[in-house]
């Protein structure tokens, strides 16, 4: 979204990039093999990666403190993603070129929260959504 001013969570780019991330890694889920292990590693994945998105929506309308701690929830989750994403890519489950664009997108999602955290503690104590980056 670049610039502008932030009136719903889905004007937030962190927010776009990591649905967008949940969609892919969803697809790739049903390729994977009918077994206990790829399932446990699969149901893993889509709560953790589910959780990034919908902490940043459940954060978003309320007090600073508040947004700020459901960000630092996202970012737990994001990690925690990646975590999964490795143990897919290390059991053979996703193609290891996949599984490295998939890690790429969920470190960038990282550094998204990252940064949007940042931004939003060096604001003076208002509402969080004022004009300026959406990171």
């Amino acid at each position: 979204m670049g610039k502008g001013k932030v009136e719903h969570f889905t004007d937030l780019d962190v927010w776009r990039k990591s649905h967008e991330l949940f969609l892919e890694v969803l697809k790739e889920l049903d390729r994977l093999p009918r077994t206990r292990a790829a399932s446990a590693l699969a149901d893993q994945i889509v709560r953790s990666l589910g959780s990034i998105g919908a902490n940043i929506a459940e954060g978003f309308n309320r007090s600073k403190a508040k947004f700020l701690n459901s960000l630092d929830i996202a970012l737990g989750e994001a990690n925690e993603s990646e975590n999964w994403l490795y143990k897919l890519r290390d059991m053979g489950f996703l193609p290891r070129e996949r599984a490295k664009a998939h890690v790429r997108n969920c470190i960038e999602v990282e550094k998204m929260l990252g940064a949007l955290i940042r931004s939003i503690r060096a604001r003076p104590d208002q509402r969080h959504k004022q004009p300026a980056t959406s990171n």
